[in-house]
């Protein structure tokens, strides 16, 4: 291991997506000989929401949120929608958390589709209300709307956060959650939020299989990587990021 053990919590990952179908479980593996002591993994469609459940139902270490990406709430039908709703509804009793939900105004050409996607997400969120679970966001070029759109909920995981500093700062006064992606190793931005980002509202993830430190394909062993640069930036001991960011985890997951 280029880096010494510490237990850390993967806070989202997509181990349902294909990328993962050659070596699932020796992804696992990986991750737990790399000291990940669980994994968040965030459905995003109906499938994967239910990959997510069988996942977490094989192994004590991986947890299901169950979620409906912005994309399909753009570009899906209204059945399409409706299904996964109540997929989630349905399953919630054995999800961590709701997510990941939420706008990315990236992709919206128009405000036709930029409305769709936020009644699909308003949706989400009263789901999340109701049932008192915590709700992951996925917010791109859209992290002030959503933050006014989620007031009402008691717990919010900004996932992957990238959007600026001053808003970071105003979802951490709402004692919300900002969960930074191992795009921290190399991206000067990601490093500048990590600076200010109180630890007590800090959690890191790998959103793998996306976002690699390492060459290819990312994959939640590879979270270590981001505990040191964390840890230089913010003038802190590695295992002393370590546990804020797995002590952050199983408060907000309640595991």
């Amino acid at each position: 291991m280029p880096y010494p053990i510490y237990p850390i919590i993967d806070s989202h990952c997509h181990l349902d997506f294909p990328k993962f179908n050659p070596d699932r479980e020796e992804t696992i593996l990986r991750a737990r000989k790399a000291g990940v002591i669980g994994m968040i993994n965030s459905g995003i469609s109906l499938k994967g929401n239910r990959i997510s459940l069988e996942l977490a139902e094989k192994n004590d270490d991986i947890h299901a949120a169950l979620g409906l990406s912005p994309d399909i709430g753009r570009e899906g039908s209204d059945k399409d929608i409706e299904a996964i709703l109540a997929q989630i509804e349905a399953n919630a009793g054995k999800a961590v958390g709701i997510g990941e939900t939420g706008l990315d105004f990236q992709d919206c050409k128009t405000n036709e589709e930029r409305e769709r996607q936020t009644a699909a997400f308003k949706k989400v969120i009263e789901i999340a209300k109701d049932l008192d679970k915590p709700l992951v966001v996925h917010a791109r070029l859209a992290e002030a709307e959503v933050l006014e759109l989620v007031r009402g909920v008691d717990t919010v995981i900004y996932h992957c956060y990238s959007g600026p500093v001053e808003t970071m700062k105003e979802i951490v006064d709402s004692g919300y959650y900002i969960s930074l992606a191992t795009l921290v190793c190399f991206s000067e931005h990601h490093q500048a939020l990590a600076a200010e980002v109180p630890p007590e509202n800090l959690l890191l993830e790998t959103d793998s299989p996306f976002l690699s430190p390492r060459r290819g394909r990312n994959e939640p062993a590879f979270i270590v990587d981001s505990i040191p640069i964390v840890a230089k930036i913010k003038e802190m001991e590695p295992a002393e990021i370590a546990k804020f960011a797995t002590e952050n985890a199983r408060r907000v997951f309640k595991i």
